[in-house]
């Protein structure tokens, strides 16, 4: 019993990784009801950015509010060029454009940094940490413990201030949020800059674990499952289909593993994700789209 569940809460704590990803794409859509594939790419960017300026010698938390800087003025950049001249245009068109947005990002990354790997010492080792017998990776609490935080503050943020109500507004019926007086324009570009800095605190704890490297932006394709599941809607369903999807993969890789061959854990959140189109298409936290008709 402590090897399963050693293994389940080492899948729950990897699966906060994702969830990490995953509340990006959360905030945007919530705003926008655009699926922002270019998320991967922020990440990969502003861990890019991070790592690079730390290289030439800048104090750790000047690199990190200088990295934050810098993600705000790319939100500005995306909405002045990308999502003003698309307003009123349809979800696909939308999406397109963060598809050719994250190459662009990628490449814009690539221009200025180079493409070399990097590797990323936030101070916190990756050593086994024994609660009740249980090993535990101390990286790994560290990670759950920022993105407890992260949902509590977006929590607070999207329901007690006047910006956040706003954004809820917007994500509710543009129209009518326009109708009084909200200027689109500048919650779109709150709310970008808001992934922009979860984007931040996701590259840094993924560049600490793989390394800084342009695989980064390929966690994008991990976090869909973790959006399936837990709703594309709602920041606490991004933590618990990231809970979902870490833990069901390892107990997966562990158990089944040995019956049906390895490398169970690459594809079978997929698996359950479509199990969960089939059931519940909006997710577990999602809205349901109710349309009149």
């Amino acid at each position: 019993m402590n090897f399963f569940f050693e293994v389940l809460v080492g899948g729950l704590l990897a699966g906060v990784m994702y969830s990490l990803v995953a509340i990006g794409f959360v905030l945007i859509y919530k705003a926008s009801g655009v699926f922002n594939f270019a998320q991967g790419a922020m990440v990969l960017f502003a861990a890019l950015t991070f790592v690079s300026l730390l290289e030439r010698g800048v104090p750790f938390w000047l690199c990190f509010l200088m990295t934050l800087a810098v993600m705000i003025v790319l939100a500005l950049g995306i909405e002045r060029w990308v999502l003003a001249p698309l307003a009123n245009r349809s979800p696909i068109t939308l999406f397109m454009a963060t598809l050719g947005l994250s190459y662009v990002i990628e490449g814009l990354a690539q221009l200025l940094w180079g493409a070399q790997v990097h590797g990323l010492e936030l101070g916190i080792k990756d050593e086994p940490f024994i609660i009740g017998g249980i090993f535990l990776s101390q990286f790994d609490l560290f990670a759950a413990g920022i993105a407890l935080s992260l949902v509590i503050i977006l929590s607070i943020f999207f329901n007690k201030t006047q910006i956040g109500l706003s954004l809820r507004a917007v994500a509710d019926d543009t129209l009518a949020a326009l109708a009084v007086g909200i200027r689109l324009p500048k919650v779109w570009v709150i709310v970008w800059s808001v992934a922009g800095f979860v984007g931040l605190v996701a590259g840094l704890l993924w560049g600490a674990r793989v390394g800084v490297q342009f695989s980064l932006s390929l966690i994008v394709l991990k976090a869909l499952p973790v959006l399936i599941i837990g709703g594309f809607t709602s920041i606490e369903g991004a933590i618990v289909g990231g809970l979902i999807v870490g833990a069901s993969e390892k107990l997966a890789e562990v158990y089944l593993g040995s019956v049906i061959g390895g490398g169970i854990e690459n594809w079978f959140p997929y698996v359950l994700a479509l199990g969960f189109l089939l059931i519940r298409p909006a997710g577990l936290f999602g809205e349901q789209a109710i349309e009149r008709v």
